[in-house]
């Protein structure tokens, strides 16, 4: 899947850092704002608990677990809409991504001081939505102007795509993210090829010291009443922590530094687990013979698209995809008590790929 998320903050917020905590591509993190001009792009591994039952079931001789494309883009700055900062090159890189991770900083430091001078992650959330609702208006009304020449000439569409931008366009003009607008498949098919910066899903993460990694603080605490009636996901994370434990190698060691902090896993697996349901992406596997794998599909795909994702042919081929359930999996044990129990199902061309689903494709070509 060639899906991207992005990670979008104020200078200073801790994105870089969160993204070496995950990428396989290691960024340069500096104290001064605007110390990058260009976006840092990686892919992670998505973690995925599931892979390494199904392999004491069904060993392998390597396991092979689902990615994610994540971009580091430079730190934003108020007036980014009129090109502070770096503030172009930050706009057209956030709309090449389809979904965003915005990294709040939450924490306090003399040493680094913040851009806007005190620590206010809800202003900061304000700061960012409004430059993105800058550049989406600029694009509504650059449309409008095209479908008003259009009108004038006699094209039939144009009235009706004239009412449906003066609606987004009231919509930003009122302060509010595009993704937040009630439009119907149609009305949402007129503006679908602008890319529009607020349209794309947005999950926060508060990004904390040390201290507060288990708990939050007063900072989260505004950003959690702010979000309280928005349909968005938060999360904490301590940069700091969180940068240690990735530069450990061995499993023992990590696991005893978060016990030492009173965490269960890195906060940055539930940061790319959640990046990757914000992406509508689900995973299936294939399993038995040199690898256990974790495929990416996204919701709602069918058997042979899915089968597709592994290799053309198989799509091209498809005859159908004997399915077994994970759960049927571990609470049977093996692939042969769950086709004697009746837990293999053999799924055609409309079958719908659920999440978790093991899959054996047959195909002929």
């Amino acid at each position: 899947m060639s899906l991207k998320c992005g990670i979008i903050g104020l200078t200073n917020s801790g994105k870089t850092t969160m993204f070496n905590c995950i990428s396989n591509t290691k960024a340069a993190i500096t104290d001064f704002a605007y110390s990058t001009n260009k976006s840092n792009i990686g892919v992670c591994p998505v973690p995925d608990e599931r892979l390494t039952k199904i392999n004491s079931f069904i060993q392998a001789d390597k396991l092979v677990y689902a990615t994610l494309d994540v971009v580091d883009i430079p730190g934003l700055a108020k007036g980014a809409s009129q090109g502070e900062g770096i503030g172009n090159s930050f706009l057209a890189d956030v709309r090449l991504c389809d979904a965003l991770i915005h990294v709040l900083r939450c924490f306090d430091n003399p040493n680094l001081p913040h851009v806007e001078g005190s620590i206010d992650p809800v202003r900061d959330i304000e700061i960012v939505d409004f430059e993105l609702q800058v550049k989406d208006l600029e694009q509504i009304d650059r449309k409008i102007q095209k479908v008003e020449k259009a009108a004038k000439v006699g094209d039939k569409n144009a009235k009706h795509d004239l009412a449906v931008l003066q609606k987004y366009k009231a919509h930003l003009e009122d302060f509010q993210n595009v993704r937040t607008l009630e439009v119907t498949p149609d009305e949402q098919a007129v503006v679908a090829d602008m890319m529009l910066l607020t349209a794309k899903p947005v999950m926060f993460v508060c990004n904390v010291n040390d201290d507060d990694a288990v708990n939050g603080n007063a900072y989260v605490e505004q950003v959690k009443e702010y979000l309280k009636d928005k349909d968005a996901e938060m999360l904490v994370i301590a940069g700091k922590i969180e940068s240690e434990i990735a530069e450990l190698d061995n499993e023992e060691d990590r696991m005893a530094f978060l016990a030492d902090v009173g965490l269960s896993e890195p906060g940055v697996n539930k940061v790319i687990r959640s990046a990757y349901k914000l992406l509508n992406l689900i995973s299936f596997f294939t399993v038995g013979g040199k690898e256990n794998r974790a495929w990416t599909i996204t919701k709602g795909m069918l058997a042979p698209q899915a089968a597709g994702v592994i290799h053309s042919d198989l799509e091209r081929g498809f005859i159908r995809a004997e399915v077994i359930k994970y759960d049927d999996l571990v609470a049977l044990g093996s692939e042969l008590k769950c086709k004697e129990a009746g837990k293999l199902s053999v799924e055609g061309k409309n079958y719908e790929v659920q999440d978790g689903d093991i899959l054996h494709i047959r195909f002929n070509v």
